[in-house]
């Protein structure tokens, strides 16, 4: 049975649990990451050098890196659905996910630990506005781009909505004042219809 190794309030664990319920495929899921620990072992750092969270391991192949556990899993398991077949599209798909990783997580992440992990007395407003105003450029990005589309790769939900939107959902989470963005809230609205994005997407930031 495929194992991953990871806390369910994590993003990056989230986007690999989301993607297993899509594809209906079962896993022994490892508590590891911040309180739990695990990922600082030897044994852990032997299988993710990075020791972050998560990892996976298919019948002793193993795999780290959230995005890329995405891909591998809807190659093997949802070609032709989360997995476009067709080879524009499917990078079309591995595009928005590179974005979510490199440019939006990237502007999230500082206003995220800002904002739900440090004291408010520690926190810099300059700072946590300069990220706010980051989010905002990558949401009106996304906007622009889902205006005329139902999903990220057009008419059909793929492995590309999935990283992004969990990060949009993050967004929509954070205390935060926001520019309306109605095409990317009609999107968010719709995959939170879907009953594996209620199953793993709904856990309270911490």
């Amino acid at each position: 049975m495929l194992t991953v190794w990871g806390r369910i309030n994590s993003i990056n664990v989230q986007k690999v649990l989301w993607t297993l319920a899509e594809l209906g495929v079962t896993c022994h899921r490892i508590d590891a990451g911040m309180k739990f620990g695990v990922n600082d072992t030897a044994a852990y750092r032997a299988m993710n050098p990075n020791g972050l969270v998560p990892a996976i391991d298919d019948d002793g192949y193993v795999l780290w890196e959230s995005n890329a556990i995405v891909r591998y899993l809807a190659a093997k398991h949802g070609s032709g659905t989360l997995y476009p077949e067709d080879l524009p599209a499917r990078f079309h798909a591995e595009r928005w996910m590179d974005w979510q990783a490199t440019t939006f997580n990237n502007a999230i992440s500082p206003l995220f630990v800002g904002l739900i992990r440090t004291a408010p007395e520690k926190r810099d407003p300059a700072a946590l506005d300069q990220a706010r105003q980051k989010c905002e450029a990558c949401l009106a990005i996304l906007d622009a781009h889902l205006a005329d589309r139902p999903f990220m790769n057009g008419e059909s939900f793929t492995m590309a909505d999935i990283p992004v939107a969990a990060t949009v959902n993050r967004w929509y989470l954070l205390p935060v004042e926001r520019t309306p963005r109605p095409h990317a809230e009609r999107w968010l609205a719709a995959l939170a219809a879907r009953p594996a994005f209620a199953a793993h997407l709904t856990t309270p930031l911490s």
